[in-house]
């Protein structure tokens, strides 16, 4: 809790800092960002852990630079961990997640073992949340829901979503083979929105870089890596590019459009074949 705390007061030191800087008054930056004046005082002050479309709203009040909103970022990813934990397990870190993305205008994700959570369906959510871990089905079950809930964001105009996946990605399975079948038709279902563009890079493909793991990047500032106990948000400029960089080298490689959805119809058919083998 006094982490909790301290955290909260460095958040609400940091926004009066700025505010200043941009030779605002309180009164002043309630008013460009469409919040009430006593939201920011709460905040400033360390007593309100603010919503995600209320930081947005300050990060375009205030014009902040890349390096700034990365330093905001990094303070509100720890804080909404701290939250999700005491809000209990799975469920409360999916939604501490799940912030994260609403939060965010243009969110690019690399995954090379397991599909994007934005694009999972629902079984496939449960398994991955429930696979190798010592949880009770409810917990998982309310984890699941938080996830599935929150893919309405894809339909919600004003955001950018860029998904690449490696073919062993799209080719692990955690269940049986109907469900992957189901997944894949999830994925290139999914392809045909306008604002998504989702990319497979084939076997067939050299890869440019080893794909040591995945990782979810956000408006360019923040990139989110889950490791097998926790996930790790990094800002330091240099890492947020070099996940940039690599992001960029496997999607120049990956098959869109109708390409991508032959090749999901290619190993969709072969999961049906393993379906249909004696048991």
């Amino acid at each position: 809790m006094d982490d909790r705390r301290d955290r909260l007061r460095a958040l609400g030191e940091l926004l009066r800092r700025l505010r200043k800087d941009a030779g605002l008054t309180g009164k002043d930056l309630a008013s460009r960002a469409g919040v009430t004046q006593p939201t920011i005082s709460q905040i400033e002050t360390g007593q309100l852990l603010p919503l995600p479309e209320t930081v947005e709203r300050l990060v375009e009040a205030l014009e902040l630079s890349r390096e700034t909103r990365a330093a905001l970022d990094a303070l509100l990813a720890r804080l909404r961990e701290e939250v999700s934990r005491l809000k209990g397990g799975l469920a409360g870190r999916e939604s501490a997640n799940a912030a994260r993305m609403r939060a965010a205008h243009r969110v690019a994700s690399f995954q090379s073992a397991m599909i994007p959570a934005l694009l999972q369906t629902a079984e496939y959510a449960r398994l991955a949340l429930s696979i190798g871990r010592d949880v009770d089905e409810e917990a998982v079950s309310r984890a699941a829901a938080v996830r599935v809930e929150m893919q309405s964001i894809l339909f919600q105009p004003g955001r950018e979503f860029s998904f690449v996946l490696t073919e062993g990605a799209v080719r692990t399975w955690p269940g049986p083979a109907s469900l992957m079948q189901a997944q894949l038709d999830r994925l290139g279902q999914a392809s045909t929105l306008p604002h998504v563009r989702v990319g497979v890079v084939p076997w067939s493909v050299q890869v440019p870089r080893f794909p040591l793991h995945g990782f979810t990047i956000f408006d360019g500032s923040a990139s989110m890596v889950e490791s097998l106990t926790a996930e790790h948000t990094l800002t330091d400029v240099e890492d947020v590019r070099v996940h940039v960089e690599t992001f960029e080298a496997f999607a120049g490689v990956a098959v869109y459009g109708e390409e991508l959805r032959s090749l999901l119809g290619r190993v969709a058919a072969e999961f049906r074949q393993l379906d249909t083998q004696p048991k």
